[in-house]
C-alpha cells in the first residue's frame, strides 16, 4: 500500500504578465507588499539556497533550494524551517507554474510533501490563499491587501 503525502493546489487568475508575477515572486521590495514583511532573498538559480526573511530585522523564517527555475514559467522549491528550530518537520516542495492564459497569467501553487496534519499543512492553508490574493491585488490594482502589509510570524 503506497502512503501519500497531502498537497495544497491553489489557481489564481492575474491580469498582468508572466514576467511581472515571476517579478514579484522574488523582489524583496515586491514581497514585502503582499507577503507580511518578508522578503525572499536568492539569485534564483537551479541549486541556489533561498530564504524567506523578515524585512526588517534579516530573521530567516523559512528556507530551502531551489529546485527548477525557467522564468517565467515555473520556479520550484524546497520548504521548511531554518536548521534547529525545535519541532522542524521534513521540508516541502513549492511548485509555481505561469500560464499565459485569455491576456491574464493562470498561477498555479502547489504545495506537497507535507506531514499529514502538520505545522506546515495547517499554516499554508491558510497562508497561501491570503498571500497569493493579496499579490493578485497588487499586481492588478497597485496595492495589496492591508491584511497582508501587516508583521506576522512565518
Amino acid at each position: 500500500m503506497t502512503t501519500r503525502k497531502p498537497q495544497f493546489v491553489y489557481v489564481t487568475y492575474i491580469q498582468t504578465t508572466p514576467e511581472k508575477v515571476w517579478a514579484a515572486l522574488q523582489d524583496p521590495e515586491l514581497t514585502k507588499q503582499f507577503w507580511g514583511m518578508h522578503k525572499n532573498v536568492s539569485d534564483w538559480k537551479a541549486g541556489s539556497r533561498w530564504s524567506h526573511q523578515d524585512y526588517e530585522t534579516n530573521e530567516v523564517h523559512l528556507t530551502g533550494q531551489v529546485l527548477e527555475a525557467e522564468p517565467p514559467k515555473k520556479l520550484v522549491l524546497t520548504w521548511g524551517w531554518p536548521e534547529g528550530r525545535p519541532g522542524a518537520e521534513p521540508p516541502s516542495k513549492v511548485t509555481f507554474l505561469l500560464e499565459p492564459f485569455m491576456g491574464s497569467v493562470r498561477l498555479t501553487v502547489m504545495h506537497d510533501e507535507l506531514v499529514e496534519g502538520g505545522e506546515t499543512m495547517k499554516g499554508i492553508s491558510q497562508g497561501w490563499p491570503a498571500i497569493l490574493s493579496s499579490l493578485k491585488s497588487l499586481l492588478e490594482t497597485g496595492q495589496p491587501l492591508a491584511m497582508t502589509t501587516k508583521r506576522w510570524g512565518g
